[in-house]
């Protein structure tokens, strides 16, 4: 004699899903019997108020401010010529970590104590922690990066 294909679990799920589409079935029902009895409300609307909260409330038509589509910039800032960058693109810092097992490292910016990663590939001079370097920077995959990294000479 055959066993049966059907186990309990699969009896117990099957039960589950029909007793879950019955409570909907229901709850649909108790939603249209509540529109007829209270009347069919229309979708409700939510409004933004100035300060950009929510409300239901439509705002003041006397309160609109007008702006210019000119006034509308999307797009990058662009640098002055007398920027930093256009002067001098090399840069100072100090060496916070390196592996040379695993070839990588960071170097903290100088001037804005910023953090830039550096690969054995870019590295000019053979560097150790704490020393003090002058690199370039280069955008990577995950942001900027220390290139051409070469040991400052000692004074």
């Amino acid at each position: 004699m055959a066993k049966s294909q059907q186990t309990y679990n699969k009896t117990e799920k099957e039960k589950k899903r029909l007793k879950k589409r019955e409570d909907k079935r229901k709850k649909m029902e108790a939603r249209k019997a509540e529109a007829e009895i209270n009347g069919k409300k229309g979708i409700e609307f939510a409004y933004v108020d100035f300060n950009g909260n929510l409300t239901d409330t439509p705002p003041d038509p006397s309160l609109k401010v007008e702006i210019d589509v000119e006034d509308i910039s999307i797009s990058v800032p662009k640098i002055e010529e007398g920027g930093r960058e256009a002067i001098d693109p090399v840069r100072k810092g100090t060496v916070s970590f390196f592996d040379t097992s695993k070839g990588f490292g960071f170097i903290i910016d100088a001037e804005d104590q910023e953090k830039y990663f550096t690969h054995v590939s870019g590295i000019i001079d053979q560097i150790t922690e704490n020393d003090k370097v002058s690199f370039e920077l280069e955008k990577g995959m995950k942001g900027l990066n220390a290139v051409r990294v070469k040991l400052q000479k000692k004074e």
